[in-house]
C-alpha cells in the first residue's frame, strides 16, 4: 500500500496527540478485509472531538487572536538564532518539495475528466418543473406544459391546486410529496454552497417553497390542533371511470371531477413525514422569519397529529416516520422533548434499529431508518449531547457504520448487478432511486467524518477511509449517468443516448393534442418516441442483469417519480467537486448551549 506524506515547514512544530496517534497507527495496522456478513461485524467506536473543538463551531463566533507583541531589542539580541532558524526552514522546505514528487501518493486513482454530478444538477431539477400542477409559476421553464386541475379541492378544502404530480400521471400524493420535499431541503441545508456555485440554489429553493406552501393547504395550518389532513388527490382505482388511473390525458386537459382522500385516523406515517418535511423546510427558510416560524408551528402540530394516530395504532409500518419526523423536529426547534423521543430505546427498537433484516439500510420513501440514524449520528460527531442521549446516539453511530459498511463491494449484504449497480432492493424493479439515496448518505457520511477530523471508520477489523465512501457514490452516480453495459443515461436528456418512451402522460401526448380518456390510451401504445421530452427525469431503470427495454407501457423500466429524482439531485450535489463544501453550522441554528448541557443536579439529593 502506498501512503500519501505531507510536510509543512514550521518554525514551532505543533505537539502530537494520543488520538493522531493512534489514528497514525491505525493507517499502518490495518488488517485484510474480510468477506462475512455484515450483522457479524463488531465495530470499534471513533473517538471524538474535544469539547473546545465542537462548541466552538456553533456555539460561540471564534474570536480574532490578538497579535503577539516582540522587543526590538529581543530580536536584536536573537538575530543570530533567527538567521539560524531560517536557514533550517529553508534546508527542510527543499527537502520536503523533493520527497513530495518522489514518494508515492494515495488515492492513484484518476478523478473523472469532468464533474457530469454538476452538470447534471440543473437537469435533474427541471423534471420537478414538469411535475408541477396548479397555475404554473413564472419561473417554470417546461415548454410543454401548462396550468392544470386548478379546481382540485371540495366543500372541507375548497383549494387544493398546486404541489406536484407523484409519476407519469396526475395524482398527487402528499406522503411521496413530503419525503421527495424532505430530501431536497436536506440536501439544501448541507450543500448549499455548492447549490450556490451551480447557479441553482434559488430554484431548489423555489422547488421546495412550492411544496410547503400546497402542505399548506392540506389540513388546518392556522390551529394548534389537527383532526384530519388531505392524503391523495385523484383516485388510482378502477371502480369509478373516469380516473387519473385508468386514463392517459394530460393534467391540462382533464375535465373530470377529481376525489381526494381525507385521512382521520390512520395515516401516522404521512403525517410524520409531513412534519419532517415541514421542518426541514423551516430551517432551509430560517432567513425568512414568518415563513420559517410558520413552518415550525405547522409541523409541531402535524407531529403531535402523527403522535396521536400512532398511540392507536397496532400498525408497526409508522415507527420509522415518526423517528425521522422526531429528528427534523428537534432540529427544526432545538427543544429537547424531541431528541429525548427519538433517542428512547423503545422507538428506536419498534423503527427496527435492531432487526437487521435484509432491508436494513435500505433507504427511501418506505424506510426512512437509515436516514434518520445518519441524521442522529451528525449530532453526536459534532455537538456530542451529554448523558441521558448519548447512549442511544452512539448506538445510532454504530449502526450507522454497519449499514456504510454494507454497501462496500468488500462485503456481500447486497448484490450488484454486472455493471456494478449496488441492488438494495434485492432485485426488483426500480432500483435507481435506492442507489442514488445510497450515493448521497455514503457522500454525507464521510464529509460529516471528515468535519469531524476523523479519517474513516472499521468494519470489524478493518478501517476504510472516507474516500472508499466517495468512490462508492461517484460508482452509482455514474452508473446513473451512462457509465453501464447498456452504455445509455438513465436521466433523460444527459448524454447522446437516454430513454425515449418514458411513462408520462404530459410527455407522451403532443401539446397541441387535446384527447379524451380513453382517446389518449393510442399514445400509451405507441412505439414511437415522447414527442416532449421530458428533461431531467430519471427512469425507473434496468433489472438485476443490467438489461433495460425503453418501453412506454412498462413502468417498471421508464418510469419517472418524485422519489427517484429527489435522491438523484441529493446525490448529484453531494457528489459534485464543483466549489463549496458541508455546511456543518446552519443545521444547529436553533439548538443552544444551555440546551445542550447536561442537567443540574437536584439541589435536595
Amino acid at each position: 500500500m502506498s501512503h500519501n506524506f505531507r510536510f509543512v515547514c514550521l518554525i514551532e512544530q505543533p505537539q502530537l496527540t494520543p488520538l493522531s496517534l493512534s489514528l497514525s497507527l491505525s493507517l499502518f495496522q490495518m488488517n485484510h478485509r474480510t468477506t462475512k456478513e455484515i450483522e457479524e461485524l463488531e465495530l470499534t467506536p471513533l473517538t471524538q472531538p474535544s469539547l473546545e473543538m465542537k462548541e466552538s463551531w456553533v456555539l460561540k463566533p471564534t474570536s480574532a487572536k490578538k497579535k503577539k507583541k516582540f522587543s526590538v531589542a529581543c530580536l536584536a539580541s536573537n538575530i543570530k538564532l533567527l538567521l539560524w532558524l531560517g536557514g533550517l526552514s529553508g534546508v527542510s522546505c527543499i527537502i520536503a518539495i523533493t520527497l513530495s514528487k518522489t514518494l508515492p501518493h494515495d488515492h492513484n486513482v484518476p478523478p473523472r475528466t469532468k464533474d457530469n454530478s454538476i452538470i447534471a444538477i440543473p437537469l435533474a431539477l427541471k423534471f420537478f418543473n414538469a411535475q408541477i400542477s396548479g397555475k404554473l409559476p413564472e419561473w417554470n421553464n417546461v415548454s410543454w406544459r401548462g396550468d392544470s386541475c386548478l379546481n382540485d379541492g371540495g366543500s372541507l378544502y375548497p383549494n387544493l391546486a398546486g404541489g406536484y404530480y407523484d409519476a407519469g400521471g396526475s395524482i398527487k400524493s402528499s406522503f411521496t410529496m413530503s419525503f421527495s420535499m424532505t430530501m431536497l431541503s436536506w440536501s439544501v441545508i448541507e450543500y448549499g454552497s455548492k447549490y450556490d456555485v451551480s447557479g441553482e440554489l434559488n430554484h431548489v429553493k423555489g422547488l421546495i417553497k412550492w411544496g410547503s406552501d400546497y402542505f399548506l393547504k392540506t389540513f388546518s395550518s392556522s390551529s394548534d390542533t389537527i383532526s384530519d389532513m388531505v392524503s391523495q388527490i385523484g383516485m388510482s382505482g378502477q371502480s369509478k371511470i373516469p380516473n387519473d388511473n385508468y386514463c392517459w390525458m394530460r393534467p391540462e386537459d382533464i375535465n373530470y371531477k377529481r376525489d381526494f382522500t381525507v385521512c382521520h385516523t390512520n395515516c401516522p406515517h404521512l403525517a410524520a413525514e409531513m412534519a419532517a418535511a415541514l421542518a426541514s423546510a423551516s430551517v432551509v427558510f430560517r432567513d425568512q422569519v414568518e415563513y420559517s416560524a410558520t413552518l415550525v408551528r405547522s409541523a409541531k402540530s402535524m407531529y403531535s397529529f402523527a403522535e396521536a394516530m400512532s398511540s392507536k395504532m397496532k400498525s408497526s409500518e409508522h415507527w420509522d416516520d415518526l423517528i425521522w419526523g422526531g429528528a427534523w423536529m428537534y432540529y427544526a426547534t432545538g427543544d429537547n422533548t424531541y431528541l429525548a423521543k427519538v433517542t428512547s430505546h423503545e422507538l428506536a427498537n419498534r423503527a427496527g434499529a435492531f432487526s437487521r433484516g435484509p432491508h436494513y439500510g435500505v433507504f427511501g420513501w418506505d424506510n426512512k431508518l437509515a436516514g434518520t440514524q445518519l441524521l442522529l449520528t451528525r449530532l453526536r460527531l459534532f455537538l456530542s449531547p451529554p448523558f441521558p442521549y448519548e447512549d442511544m446516539l452512539k448506538t445510532f453511530h454504530e449502526q450507522t457504520s454497519i449499514v456504510m459498511c454494507s454497501y462496500l463491494p468488500d462485503y456481500t449484504k447486497f448484490n450488484r448487478t454486472k455493471g456494478g449497480l449496488i441492488l438494495l432492493n434485492h432485485g426488483e424493479p426500480e432500483p435507481l432511486q435506492y442507489a442514488a439515496n445510497a450515493a448521497f448518505l455514503a457522500t454525507l457520511y464521510s464529509d460529516y467524518l471528515d468535519a469531524s477530523d476523523t479519517p474513516g471508520w472499521y468494519c470489524g477489523p478493518s478501517f476504510f477511509k472516507t474516500q472508499v465512501l466517495r468512490d462508492f457514490s461517484t460508482s452509482q452516480v455514474d452508473y446513473i449517468l451512462g457509465k453501464n453495459p447498456q452504455n445509455i443515461s438513465y436521466v433523460v436528456g444527459f448524454g447522446k443516448k437516454y430513454p425515449k418512451h418514458v411513462h408520462h402522460r404530459g410527455a407522451s401526448i403532443p401539446k397541441n393534442k387535446k384527447v379524451t380518456c380513453e382517446g389518449g390510451w393510442k399514445w400509451k401504445e405507441s412505439s414511437n418516441e415522447n414527442p416532449n421530452t421530458i428533461e431531467g427525469a430519471m427512469v425507473a431503470g434496468p433489472d438485476k442483469n443490467d438489461g433495460f427495454h425503453d418501453v412506454r407501457a412498462n413502468y417498471n423500466y421508464t418510469q419517472a417519480t418524485l422519489v427517484g429524482n429527489s435522491g438523484l439531485v441529493a446525490a448529484l450535489v453531494a457528489s459534485s467537486r464543483g466549489g463549496g463544501g458541508l455546511d456543518r453550522n446552519g443545521i444547529f441554528a436553533a439548538i443552544t448551549p444551555l440546551s445542550l448541557a447536561q442537567p443540574s443536579p437536584d439541589p435536595e439529593t
